[in-house]
């Protein structure tokens, strides 16, 4: 026995040396490079990065969030050879009662980014325009789709069926790793985010590291303060029902019904189901447990709708399935820092009237693709950030031209007692009605076709002096001319503040601010 564990322990001490010297032998190979082990990390002198010994080097970019913009960003950067890594809140399909309608730009975007086929098989209807509806009147009004494929259309579905199909497409990228997960905080080291910390769907905590985190983690955001300025506005909520088996006066268009307090939306969004979106101007909303929603809809809004969706309205609010959604908008105010960076809801709303937010998003990831294809190493955080500076003034024609469009056009064709902004609301629908450039140029504007923001601002002023010129035909009188005077004052007072916000400059002269002409890093 004595004999065997003397054998033992010399066999052990001759492995323990060996082993002992071929570790030396390896570092010296390696030029001296000394490696620590501290606190789950690896941390090599040559360079002074600290990150995990597992999910940090398997992920070049981690996405925090897998809806609309996450999902598809997912899928982007993982055909593109990046290593994704998604941490999502929730990844049951969620039930939404907004993110229902892509414009045609928006799907046009998709086709860009190799994602079409994520609106199939959902029971996705296709959109061609929209008809709008005023004190018993109504115009139609087309996208301007005679120069794209057939195929091109908007396209309205259930949001949680859209965005199911696109994570399950990202599942199927093998660099691409969906979890769940809440994030709960950006891991930062000394002014250059690193990763996040978040908790598993079993409570457990946990870290991850990746050379870029993006972060898209939608309209409640609770990570947005440290990367911009949020500064949201909350200016109306919407109350939102399914109407079953009834019809659209106009089939495949999207309906908005100029009603009084504000306007009223109907699009189909399946092949038996119509969404109908009420919007109540301000923060609060009738009580829904009380009944005094039923009844302010049955009172209020459904006299004011087309009689051919009336039975149908009356029906989903006797069904009892009423939901409300507040309306957001921010504009974009990004603070630029090293390592991360904002996308989707999280980064920049507009009120949903017009349905852009998902153009912008994909647009957005669009523009982001482009830019990072060139590079092949992300671990520069200080060069990558400023390189990606451009980011911000390459989507201001499509962002800003849609976000400018959504705001002016809420408050126009919302109700006041004011007779210039009446004048204004009737002039619109009015303009719209004209057909020709009158009714195609806006629409383009609208559906993301045609993304000019000195466009919009013509159309817009343009319908501001419409106005004023059927105020003073066929004979001014002083009244009538205060008025018009009235309007032009009160239509300026509505886009400026809002081209303002989204930056002049970035709006309208991109080429002259310096980040428009950021070259990729050379290593």
């Amino acid at each position: 026995m004595v004999d065997q564990g003397i054998l033992g322990w010399i066999f052990a001490s001759l492995l323990g040396f060996v082993v002992f010297r071929s570790v030396l032998l390896k570092n010296k190979k390696n030029g001296g490079a000394s490696v620590e082990i501290r606190d789950e990390c690896v941390k090599s002198t040559a360079n002074g990065e600290c990150r995990s010994k597992t999910a940090c080097e398997e992920a070049d970019v981690i996405i925090v969030g897998a809806g609309v913009a996450g999902a598809a960003l997912a899928n982007t950067l993982g055909k593109d050879g990046r290593r994704v890594r998604v941490i999502e809140r929730d990844l049951t399909e969620p039930d939404r009662i907004v993110g229902e309608l892509l414009q045609p730009g928006g799907y046009l975007k998709l086709i860009e980014l190799g994602l079409q086929d994520c609106v199939e098989e959902i029971d996705a209807q296709r959109v061609f325009g929209y008809a709008l509806f005023k004190d018993g009147k109504n115009t139609k009004l087309s996208y301007p789709l005679e120069k794209f494929d057939s195929d091109v259309a908007g396209r309205s579905f259930h949001n949680g069926r859209f965005i199911q199909r696109m994570r399950e497409k990202a599942a199927t990228l093998p660099n691409v790793q969906l979890e769940q997960g809440t994030v709960t905080s950006l891991l930062e080291e000394k002014g250059t985010i690193r990763g996040v910390n978040y908790k598993t769907k079993d409570g457990e905590t946990m870290t991850a590291y990746a050379p870029l985190t993006i972060v898209c983690d939608g309209c409640f955001s609770n990570l947005r303060r440290s990367l911009c300025t949020p500064k949201v506005d909350v200016p109306s909520c919407f109350v939102g029902l399914l109407l079953e088996d009834c019809e659209l006066p106009f089939a495949n268009h999207g309906h908005v019904v100029l009603a009084d307090p504000s306007p009223i939306l109907f699009y189909r969004i399946s092949s038996t189901e119509i969404r109908c979106l009420v919007d109540v101007p301000g923060q609060k909303v009738p009580s829904i447990s009380n009944g005094e929603m039923a009844k302010y809809l049955k009172t209020v809004v459904a006299p004011q709708i087309p009689p051919e969706l009336y039975d149908g309205f009356i029906a989903a609010i006797n069904k009892g399935n009423i939901r409300t959604m507040p309306n957001r908008s921010m504009p974009a105010a990004p603070h630029p820092t090293p390592g991360a960076l904002l996308m989707g809801d999280a980064f920049n709303m507009r009120h949903p009237l017009t349905g852009g937010g998902m153009t912008v998003a994909l647009s957005d990831i669009v523009v982001l693709r482009d830019l990072l294809r060139p590079l092949h190493d992300l671990n520069d955080a200080a060069t990558l950030c400023k390189y990606l500076e451009s980011f911000y003034t390459l989507r201001k024609p499509v962002a800003s031209t849609i976000n400018t469009l959504a705001g002016a056009l809420y408050r126009v064709f919302c109700a006041s007692p004011d007779e210039a902004r009446k004048e204004m609301r009737d002039a619109c629908f009015d303009y719209l009605s004209l057909g020709g450039v009158c009714s195609s140029g806006p629409v383009s504007l609208l559906s993301g076709l045609n993304p000019r923001p000195l466009s919009l601002v013509c159309h817009f002023f343009a319908v501001a002096i419409f106005g004023v010129g059927r105020l003073l035909l066929p004979f001014p009188s002083p009244k009538r001319v205060w008025i018009g005077a009235r309007i032009i004052s009160g239509a300026s007072g509505i886009i400026f503040p809002i081209i303002k916000a989204e930056g002049v400059r970035q709006m309208f002269f991109p080429a002259t601010v310096p980040a428009y002409y950021r070259a990729p890093p050379v290593k």
